[in-house]
């Protein structure tokens, strides 16, 4: 019995202990054409400009409306427009809120996982930090009832598999 317990309060101690480092991080390995290029197909899809949106006239018009001084502080705004501002910045190991939308907001903190002796073994990596994107945590920033949110078509569009896997 104490083993048992040992092993779920040393896995949450753990857990607490997971941090983002950026995409950078990710880079190292998901760049590569013969493991998908991940990384590049973040850069070329809407997420990786999901900051630079809050720079936009229309980004700019709506916040007028809700009379939102500075979009790029406000946390409404920046929670689903980049992975820093949805974290507790304690847990900022790297990243930073130019990212926007970066892997980690869909992956989960790579501190723990992002070694490539756990990235092998996707059950050790999940138990390190790795999220497996589900609607759920799509729909964490996609909620907005005035642009509908198909959940497959979407995921269809950013599909980035790992062709090792």
């Amino acid at each position: 019995m104490i083993p048992l317990f040992a092993f779920i309060v040393t896995g949450t101690i753990l857990s607490q202990n997971f941090k983002y480092v950026g995409a950078a991080s990710c880079k190292m390995c998901h760049n590569k054409p013969d493991r998908g290029e991940q990384y590049n197909k973040w850069m070329e899809g809407p997420h990786s400009d999901a900051w630079k949106v809050l720079s936009s006239e229309r980004s700019k018009e709506i916040a007028r409306e809700r009379g939102i001084a500075d979009v790029t502080t406000d946390t409404a705004c920046i929670k689903c427009h980049s992975t820093l501002g949805h974290i507790d910045g304690d847990l900022a190991a790297g990243i930073k809120i130019e990212e926007g939308v970066s892997c980690e907001s869909c992956h989960g903190p790579g501190s723990m996982y992002r070694v490539a002796s756990v990235m092998k073994n996707r059950d050790v990596a999940l138990t390190k930090g790795l999220i497996l994107p589900t609607e759920e945590v799509c729909r964490r920033c996609h909620k907005n009832p005035n642009r509908p949110f198909n959940f497959e078509e979407k995921v269809a569009k950013i599909a980035h598999a790992d062709p090792l896997r």
